[in-house]
């Protein structure tokens, strides 16, 4: 990778990742993936003639927090890659598919976690991309009002509206910041892929399409992000 001094390009990586019971048939997939991204990321830049300074992946795991309490929300540091490589494969490694209840799930107060997440803000060059991976849609934000668990996030917005203006107006690298879904083709989905900026959106069915074509799709989007 080109010399940090020379010109540093910092680029983070968030998996946001459903870990629901649903996902069970894909999660051991979507692990694998997540552990062997860097080396393909390497390849797939460099044969674009693409350089970075340095990549830090972190992994934010949510089921539903309305009926799983502490294990609704699951968030590592970064890590930075290849240095920290093991102990990022071994918290990959301990993801369980465990509760998420009846569909839908959380995924947007797991999208406003990923959002407030701790990005590097140092590099004169930087992209923050968060990569969301569901098989399921997403309670409304406005169900909370009826009444928060206690692991709710203290400062989640109250609407999709509210969420979407902290999308546009996060201070922090906005310009810098990209989102890939692979979710199926529901609400909320299809709502931020329209109206939020910088997003791409992969229609997936519950347990499929998370297959290796996908991931090489994905990485893709994630490479032609990466502005040379």
């Amino acid at each position: 990778m080109q010399d940090p001094q020379q010109q540093p390009y910092v680029v983070d990586i968030l998996d946001v990742i459903d870990a629901t019971v649903s996902m069970r048939p894909v999660i051991e997939t979507v692990k694998q993936q997540a552990i062997g991204f860097y080396p393909k990321l390497l390849t797939a830049l460099g044969s674009k003639g693409k350089t970075i300074s340095r990549v830090r992946v972190g992994v934010l795991v949510f089921r539903d927090v309305y009926c799983d309490g502490d294990r609704a929300f699951e968030q590592s540091p970064f890590f930075e890659l290849p240095a920290h490589q093991a102990e990022f494969e071994r918290y990959v490694n301990a993801i369980e598919p465990l509760g998420g209840g009846d569909e839908p799930e959380s995924g947007l107060e797991a999208v406003f976690k990923a959002i407030k997440s701790d990005w590097s803000t140092d590099a004169k060059k930087q992209r923050h991309i968060i990569v969301l991976r569901s098989d399921a849609s997403a309670h409304p934000l406005e169900k909370a009002q009826g009444g928060r668990p206690a692991n709710y996030p203290a400062d989640a917005p109250t609407s999709f509206s509210e969420l979407t203006d902290l999308w546009f107006s996060q201070s922090v690298s906005k310009d810098a910041k990209r989102m890939v879904i692979f979710a199926p083709d529901a609400t909320p989905w299809t709502d931020i892929a329209t109206h939020w900026e910088n997003t791409i959106h992969y229609p997936s069915r519950a347990g499929e399409g998370l297959s290796e074509l996908d991931a090489e799709t994905m990485l893709d989007a994630i490479v032609n992000s990466i502005k040379s």
